[in-house]
C-alpha cells in the first residue's frame, strides 16, 4: 500500500512538472499570426509579405526578453478560408496579434474575426478603405485605394495627356473595383468631362480570355487603359491587348509588383506603369537601408515593395508591444493606434483616426523586364 501511494506522489509530482515547464514555457512566448494567402490565385503576394515577416523576425527575434514566435496561417486566397484561418489564429492559436493578408477581401473577410476577438491586426498592401472602416482593431502600414486612384488618374492626365479613358476590372474583386472607382472619380474631374470614361469592362478572377472585353475597348479609342486586378489575369490582359493592337498605355496598381506579372506578360508589359508603396533606389529611412540589405543577402533578390510592408507591420506591432510593455491585446491595440513618424522599411508611418497610414505612393515601369522606379508622390 505504501508503495503504491509513493508510485502515485511521483507520477503526480512529474503530472505537475510538466504542467509547469508547459506554462513556464508558453510564457516566454509571444505569439504572432501571420494571416496570408500561401496557395491560390494570390499566393505570389502573400508570400511576398510572408518573406518581410520572416526576415524582420530574424532580425528582431525577441520583445520584452521574450521570444516571438510566427504562426502562419494560409488563407488560401480565398474569403471562407480567410475566415476559418483567421478564426483558428484567434481562438485557438491565441495569438498577440495578426499581421495580413495580401489581398483586400481578404482582409475584410476577417475583419469582424478580429474586431470581436479584440485581437489588433496590422495590414501589409491591403488598400480598400473598407479594411479598417468601423474596425478599431484593424491597421494598415499602406496607403489607401482613394490615393492610389488619384495618383494614378494624375498620372495618366498630366504625365500622358490623357482625356479619354477605359477600365478593365476583375469585377469580383474588392481591391480592383474599388481602385476603379476612385481613378474614374479623380479622372474626371480632373479632364472636367463627365464622359471621359469610354467603357468600363468586367471579369472575373481566373479568366483568361479577354478578347471580348478588349475588342470592345479598342472600338472606344481611349487615350490610356486603367486595369486594376490581380498580377496573372493584368499580365494576360496587356498581352492579348498589344495583340489586337491596341497601343495605348495601360496602367495599373501596386498587385502587378510580382515575378509572375514578368514572367506571364514578357515583352508585353513593357512600358507598363503602376502605383505601389516602395522603391529600392529611394531608401527613406535607416531602417530602408537595413532592410534592403538583409534581405539581398536573405533571399538573394531585389524586394518588392510588399515585403517591406510586411516587414514594416511586424516591426511596428513590436514598437507598440514595447511602448505598452504588455502583450495584454486591448492596450496594445491603443498603443497601435498612437505609431507616429514610426521609422519602416518603406518609409515613416502615421496612422490617422481610421487606422490608415499617411504614406506617399511610389511610381514604378517596367523597363528591360524589371521594375524601376519613376516618381514619388506625397498625399495631399
Amino acid at each position: 500500500m505504501l508503495r503504491r501511494n509513493i508510485v502515485f506522489l511521483l507520477l503526480m509530482l512529474l503530472v505537475a512538472t510538466a504542467f509547469t515547464g508547459c506554462i513556464k514555457k508558453e510564457s516566454n512566448v509571444i505569439k504572432i499570426g501571420v494571416f496570408e494567402p500561401i496557395t491560390g490565385a494570390n499566393a505570389a503576394g502573400g508570400q511576398l509579405e510572408v518573406e518581410g515577416v520572416k526576415l524582420a523576425n530574424k532580425l528582431y527575434p525577441e520583445v520584452l526578453g521574450k521570444k516571438v514566435e510566427l504562426v502562419i496561417a494560409d488563407n488560401k486566397s480565398d474569403k471562407v478560408e480567410a475566415a476559418t484561418a483567421a478564426a483558428r489564429l484567434v481562438e485557438k492559436e491565441k495569438v498577440t496579434a495578426i499581421i495580413g493578408s495580401w489581398g483586400s477581401s481578404l482582409s475584410m473577410a476577417a475583419g469582424d474575426i478580429v474586431r470581436q476577438g479584440k485581437v489588433p491586426t496590422v495590414g501589409a498592401s491591403c488598400t480598400n478603405p473598407l479594411v479598417t472602416a468601423g474596425n478599431d482593431y484593424y491597421f494598415r502600414v499602406c496607403f489607401i485605394d482613394p490615393f492610389q486612384g488619384t495618383v494614378m488618374a494624375n498620372y495618366a492626365y498630366s504625365k500622358l495627356g490623357a482625356k479619354k479613358a477605359a477600365i478593365i476590372q476583375e469585377v469580383n474583386n474588392d481591391y480592383a473595383v474599388g481602385l476603379a472607382q476612385f481613378f474614374m472619380f479623380s479622372f474626371k474631374q480632373l479632364t472636367g468631362d463627365q464622359n471621359c470614361i469610354l467603357a468600363v469592362a468586367n471579369y472575373n478572377t481566373g479568366d483568361q480570355d479577354f478578347s471580348a472585353q478588349l475588342t470592345n475597348i479598342k472600338a472606344q479609342n481611349p487615350d490610356v487603359i486603367f486595369a486594376p486586378g490581380n498580377f496573372t489575369e493584368s499580365a494576360l490582359i496587356i498581352s492579348q491587348a498589344r495583340k489586337l493592337g491596341i497601343t495605348c498605355p495601360i496602367i495599373g496598381g501596386d498587385t502587378w509588383e510580382t515575378q509572375e506579372f514578368l514572367d506571364i506578360g514578357k515583352e508585353a508589359v513593357e512600358g507598363a506603369v503602376f502605383s505601389t508603396f516602395f522603391a529600392t533606389e529611394t531608401p527613406i529611412t535607416e531602417e530602408s537601408a537595413k532592410f534592403i540589405e538583409a534581405y539581398r543577402a536573405e533571399y538573394k533578390k531585389e524586394p518588392a515593395a510588399v515585403a517591406a510592408l510586411g516587414y514594416d507591420a511586424y516591426i511596428l506591432i513590436l514598437d507598440a508591444i514595447k511602448r505598452a510593455g504588455t502583450t495584454d491585446r486591448v492596450k496594445l491595440r491603443d498603443e497601435i493606434a498612437r505609431t507616429k513618424n514610426f521609422p519602416g522599411a518603406a518609409g515613416f508611418i502615421t496612422l490617422d483616426e481610421n487606422g490608415d497610414a499617411v504614406k506617399n505612393a511610389v511610381i514604378k515601369v517596367v523597363k528591360d523586364g524589371k521594375f524601376a522606379y519613376l516618381d514619388t508622390i506625397e498625399p495631399q
